[in-house]
């Protein structure tokens, strides 16, 4: 079935949305620690991204400016402490303005476990609830992610929560104390009602976007 869903991707394109490249810091120094820690977490010794899957994030704050700035410190993360510093490709704003912070093909640590293979989106928000609620938000952020569904062949069963990260089928954490690892924003419960809408844009755009998401027993 993925590979149905797969080749039927590539038939359609749906429209590019509006993207304004705010780029965060990522020079040499950052790209090492990131391949350093590809390495330690997933033994992958690289830090070039070949996206399988889009992880859905909620910021937990209430401006982009405060999480352009937070992601471009490239400081140790408050929560885990390693390097590099947490980061996403994309932020949508609350009034639905896309920024791109980092080329696709690098990796950003933005999930435990699937910073190897997923494109990371942040939305502006304090809540899934908030976010779901902001019509200008989540207009956006069906654009974006039906587009790159589009460009890089990723089906709906790898567009995911943040929440559902340790139950993704893609999951790996080489590092035991990480391996149950995640966050509270974009629930499952929340996230089916996120995939509904998605795949009726995708398929209004001509997409097939194949089989939902089923969560794997995480083992945590």
């Amino acid at each position: 079935m993925i590979a149905v869903a797969l080749a039927a991707l590539a038939l359609a394109a749906p429209p590019r949305p509006h993207i304004v490249w705010k780029p965060i810091p990522y020079g040499a120094a950052r790209r090492a620690q990131m391949a350093a820690y590809a390495e330690r977490h997933y033994g992958i010794d690289s830090w070039i991204l070949h996206p399988r899957a889009i992880v859905e994030h909620v910021t937990a704050t209430d401006s982009f400016s405060s999480v352009w700035n937070t992601f471009a410190a490239d400081a140790p993360d408050p929560e885990l402490h390693e390097l590099p510093g947490d980061c996403a490709h994309f932020v949508i704003d609350r009034d639905g303005t896309i920024y791109q912070l980092v080329p696709l093909d690098v990796m950003c640590r933005h999930t435990v476990g699937l910073n190897w293979v997923a494109i990371g989106i942040e939305h502006v928000g304090l809540s899934d609830a908030e976010v779901m609620h902001d019509a200008a938000q989540i207009r956006s952020s069906l654009a974006l992610t039906a587009w790159l569904m589009w460009k890089y062949r990723i089906p709906l069963a790898n567009v995911i929560g943040h929440n559902e990260s340790i139950t993704s089928p893609l999951h790996r954490e080489l590092y035991a104390p990480w391996r149950c690892q995640t966050h509270g924003d974009w629930t499952h419960q929340d996230m089916v009602w996120y995939r509904a809408r998605l795949a009726a844009v995708a398929r209004a755009d001509g997409l097939a976007p194949g089989p939902t998401f089923r969560p794997r027993p995480s083992g945590c």
